[in-house]
């Protein structure tokens, strides 16, 4: 049961984990580190207006598409020992994101853009340096996934 549903699934999940393990790069690379050297306020106010623009079905697909397809794809792929460790890095990146990542996100935005310095000091300051090394693991996990489904790819 290794044909084009097989070779499909692995296709979709490498073309998908690929994605979004460039969005968590570039976030890693660029966004976080620009973000850094900005004040409270830009920062506060940048990153709740990032966490709405992300909320997006594009992204959403995107995001959630490594799952089904990973799993399809151990059942009926090639490749299954390299595609298992994909999806495992896949799922364990997932659920940082879903366990550490978005309550912090929530967390952020809860605190609104107050006008009070130290409100968004006390925001930022519970907020960037938590969601900062939670995102280099998921980042880390999903490229090693991404990697994975590459090696899967080279082996079918």
């Amino acid at each position: 049961m290794t044909g084009v549903l097989g070779q499909s699934a692995l296709i979709a999940g490498t073309v998908s984990t690929g994605l979004i393990a460039g969005v968590f790069f570039a976030f890693s690379t660029s966004v976080m580190p620009g973000l850094a050297h900005t004040d409270d306020r830009t920062f506060v106010d940048a990153m709740q207006q990032l966490n709405v623009a992300i909320l997006n079905p594009v992204f959403l697909l995107l995001f959630m598409a490594p799952l089904p397809a990973l799993g399809v794809a151990v059942i009926t792929g090639p490749s299954r020992s390299w595609v298992i460790a994909a999806l495992v890095l896949y799922v364990v990146a997932f659920g940082i994101t879903m366990a550490g990542n978005i309550p912090l996100n929530d967390a952020l935005m809860a605190a609104g853009l107050s006008d009070d310095a130290s409100k968004l000091r006390a925001a930022r300051e519970a907020f960037e340096d938590p969601w900062n090394r939670l995102h280099l693991i998921r980042t880390i996990g999903v490229v090693a996934s991404f990697a994975c489904c590459i090696g899967a790819a080279l082996r079918a």
